[in-house]
């Protein structure tokens, strides 16, 4: 598995990842018409980005069948940590306090998202 440190994804990289960790696996028309749903995009864009992410690691494609088939190589976890890990010591000065403040003031969580946060908080403790 290639280490997305290298082959850090771009803004239109982690819109194309999001549509294939959510399908699975998805040929670039079916990628192009999701995106289209929340912006205006040109499908040899689409097209040639995921030709770039093939070429970085991101993605692999099955070349089997008539239409490409896309899969998304990383994970979505190990990009949200790349990202987050980069975000606490470039915006919040390596505090992640000041990132989960700022993100609570930003955001009021829901019943389900207090629970999950306070369970996550309990074990931490434990630790």
């Amino acid at each position: 598995m290639t280490d997305i440190k290298h082959f850090k994804p771009t803004e239109g990289e982690l819109e194309i990842l999001q549509v294939l960790w959510d399908k699975g696996k998805a040929t670039v028309r079916e990628v192009h018409e999701t995106i289209l749903q929340s912006k205006e995009a040109g499908y040899t864009t689409t097209l040639k980005l995921m030709q770039i992410m093939f070429e970085k690691g991101l993605v692999k494609r099955d070349d089997s069948a008539k239409t490409h088939v896309y899969q998304a190589i990383v994970t979505r976890e190990k990009t949200q940590t790349q990202f987050v890990g980069k975000m606490i010591s470039s915006l919040f000065g390596g505090s992640s306090t000041q990132l989960v403040m700022q993100a609570l003031g930003n955001h009021v969580p829901n019943k389900e998202e207090l629970d999950e946060i306070q369970q996550l908080l309990d074990n931490l403790k434990k630790q």
